[in-house]
């Protein structure tokens, strides 16, 4: 190691008290972090790419410094959908300060990474004060059934109004509308629940007529069609 001439001149002076870094929270312990085998936690990030045209959502289980457990969730961007495969395939066994460091392909993926990253080593996770955190397998509890993201589509315009594509509860089918013209309620398909019918042997007509499903005042309105109307 180098010194400059300046510091070489200089007398040297005891350190004071040294107590280490601030004890930060993790899975109901307070830990004192001196390397990456000491973070432990399950924690979101969310990252966009530099055109802002997709975003990503990136769940990790952390234990002991490994991640043990990736969720990758994208959305607005069909090259987005692929790099996150390839994230998917990277990211366990590596360590946290790895993952950090590693070109997880996607520029929304990458941020996602470095943001969860700051979560996770301040101590600010979903696990913080859950004793001994989640178990690996917690990612899953995020997304709908049939193992679907939760994705909400809109579109609108001042010319024409709003038209809901997609919800939490599914695809919708049709929208509702009052007697001011308003949306109302509307008709929708459980996607994910309706494939998972037809896997186990349910017929696709009969799936998709028991999976759909009505939200708010539907019966008696006029009905449209959200994709043609």
């Amino acid at each position: 190691m180098k010194y400059s001439h300046e510091v070489e001149r200089m007398c040297t002076l005891n350190k004071g008290p040294n107590h280490g870094p601030a004890p930060i929270p993790e899975e109901g312990r307070w830990v004192k972090a001196y390397q990456i085998t000491d973070i432990s936690g399950l924690t979101h990030g969310v990252g966009w790419c530099a055109p802002q045209q997709g975003t990503c959502k990136l769940t990790l289980n952390v234990k002991k410094g490994i991640i043990e457990e990736a969720l990758i969730e994208t959305v607005g961007c069909s090259g987005m959908t692929h790099s996150a495969a390839m994230a998917g395939e990277i990211l366990p066994g590596k360590t946290l300060l790895e993952a950090l460091n590693t070109d997880l392909v996607c520029d929304a993926i990458n941020v996602a990474m470095r943001e969860l990253f700051l979560q996770i080593v301040y101590g600010r996770t979903q696990t913080a004060f859950s004793e001994d955190g989640l178990p690996i397998g917690a990612g899953l509890e995020d997304l709908g059934k049939g193992l679907r993201s939760q994705v909400g589509t809109i579109f609108s315009t001042s010319a024409k109004g709003v038209r809901y594509l997609e919800m939490a509860e599914g695809y919708i089918l049709k929208l509702a509308v009052d007697e001011n013209n308003q949306v109302c309620g509307y008709k929708f398909l459980r996607v994910g629940k309706m494939l998972e019918d037809i896997r186990h042997g349910v017929s696709p007509a009969e799936a998709y007529e028991k999976n759909i499903g009505t939200y708010g005042r539907y019966e008696g309105y006029k009905h449209i069609d959200p994709r043609e109307e």
